[in-house]
């Protein structure tokens, strides 16, 4: 079963993996393997223990987001990194490909989130309504990748008194496309949260067709939890953990990870 789990960490009482995209974290109506499962098998195989293995889920990625996840392999280690939730001293850091280009640099979001149950979609409310619940986003532009083509421009005429001459099509390039690599850090935790709040700023996720996006329909989300940072349950030491996206998949082959 190791070999179906990406494991960059493991002792006594945590486990940090690598979530690939298009599983679930847990289980659902799917019926699909899903990472929590794994860890859990991986565990009862690896330490021959008999039963059921606990092993505690703290914090969730969705279904088409991969990216770097811990799981605690103890109910204290669970409680305290739950704790870290709540105090905020846990963070993760997204990283992203969007449609389009940013108005600012660097910018603090807020929002108000609604889940329509019908559609089975989220959507930016107006604050105060019923059930809508704050959220709260700040991103950083990494690089920006602008795609042009060449395109005909109308043939040029002459009117002479006798002829209508017409003078060979001009070329010119036009931009087609304008991709942007952003770092994304959450303040709140609501679902599909990304998603939304850049699609309310005209810049869906790349291959997010649900939100609009009209690029990468083909391909996986690009959207990836690419950084972790918290303090160890037992140990208090700083933990750290940073993994970048697949950089040979489109559209991260279009930029320079290196310079996240």
């Amino acid at each position: 079963m190791n070999e179906n789990l990406d494991i960059i960490y493991e002792d006594n009482h945590i486990i940090v993996v690598i979530k690939p995209q298009n599983i679930p974290t847990q289980e659902d109506e799917s019926g699909d393997i899903d990472l929590l499962s794994l860890v859990k098998q991986y565990i009862k195989e690896k330490y021959n223990k008999p039963g059921n293995v606990y092993v505690g889920l703290v914090h969730r990625l969705d279904r088409p987001t991969g990216g770097v996840m811990v799981f605690a392999k103890t109910s204290k280690a669970a409680s305290r990194l739950y704790k870290e939730i709540q105090d905020g001293t846990f963070k993760k850091e997204y990283l992203t490909v969007l449609e389009g280009q940013l108005p600012l640099k660097t910018k603090h979001v807020v929002n108000y989130l609604k889940k329509d149950e019908e559609k089975n979609i989220v959507r930016v409310a107006p604050m105060g309504e019923q059930g809508a619940k704050r959220a709260e986003l700040v991103y950083e532009i990494v690089e920006v990748e602008k795609e042009y083509k060449d395109v005909n421009l109308a043939p040029s005429q002459k009117i002479n008194e006798n002829s209508l001459e017409e003078r060979a099509p001009k070329q010119a390039r036009e931009l087609s496309k304008t991709l942007t690599l952003a770092k994304v850090q959450l303040l709140t935790g609501r679902g599909h949260q990304i998603r939304v709040q850049f699609a309310n700023l005209k810049a869906p996720v790349y291959g997010d067709g649900k939100y609009g996006a009209k690029e990468g329909k083909t391909s996986d989300l690009a959207l990836w939890a690419y950084k972790l940072e918290f303090v160890h349950p037992t140990t208090k030491e700083k933990m750290s953990f940073t993994v970048l996206p697949p950089s040979e998949k489109d559209p991260w082959n279009k930029f320079n990870l290196n310079r996240v």
